[in-house]
């Protein structure tokens, strides 16, 4: 990246806008290139020659699911994204809608890794805090190429200024031990280690209580 690309996505950073319907597409693609070497998703997707496409598409299906139940910001520019859900839209998943997202997850496990999804689910499912109502950071990604330059700091210390206007605490799962200093830095703490399995890779369960807004 350029020096003015690299300054262009570190402002953009600093005040993301908010994704709408429109802007789906291009915030799977960098969610899917952010997450591409993460070891939870590799753990569970397919890993034939269709495995990049089936990344890509079950970000399509996520992305619109949080474009109907929460918020997703990205620098202008791109490059980056945050989901953020809140706690109250979380729940067991209607059976009308697990029947549709049936097949899209299908095409991205394969049959022999579905149970591994399944797995992940569940145990993010059962112990995610159930109380007090917080704000849940879904995804927090930056694409490869715009790693480095505090990106994700930046997305980072904007939602949670959001989240602290409205008196609520937070809470994420880690999918990498690189990345828990970030979050240690903005106030999060482990509370719980998980393993879906015990050939999964470990995520870390962290929570930041509530703090008055700045």
């Amino acid at each position: 990246m350029t020096d003015e690309e690299i300054t262009a996505l570190r402002r953009g950073a600093d005040a993301p806008v908010a994704a709408d319907p429109a802007d789906a597409a291009a915030v799977a693609r960098d969610l899917s290139a952010a997450f591409a070497t993460d070891p939870v998703f590799n753990w569970f997707l397919r890993t034939d020659a269709r495995h990049d496409a089936a990344r890509l598409k079950l970000f399509h299906l996520l992305v619109a699911m949080a474009l109907a139940d929460g918020e997703v910001f990205r620098p202008a520019t791109g490059g980056a994204a945050a989901v953020w859900l809140p706690s109250e839209s979380l729940g067991p998943t209607p059976l009308l809608q697990e029947l549709r997202t049936l097949p899209v997850i299908l095409q991205a496990t394969g049959f022999s890794r579905l149970p591994r999804m399944s797995a992940m689910r569940a145990i993010m499912d059962e112990h995610h805090p159930k109380s007090p109502p917080h704000a849940y950071l879904w995804f927090l990604g930056v694409t490869p190429e715009a790693q480095g330059f505090g990106v994700g700091s930046r997305m980072l210390a904007h939602g949670l200024a959001r989240v602290d206007a409205k008196g609520l605490p937070a809470y994420l799962e880690s999918s990498s031990p690189a990345n828990l200093p970030l979050y240690r830095r903005h106030g999060f703490e482990v509370i719980e280690v998980l393993r879906a399995r015990p050939d999964a890779p470990e995520m870390w369960a962290m929570w930041r209580e509530a703090r008055p807004a700045a």
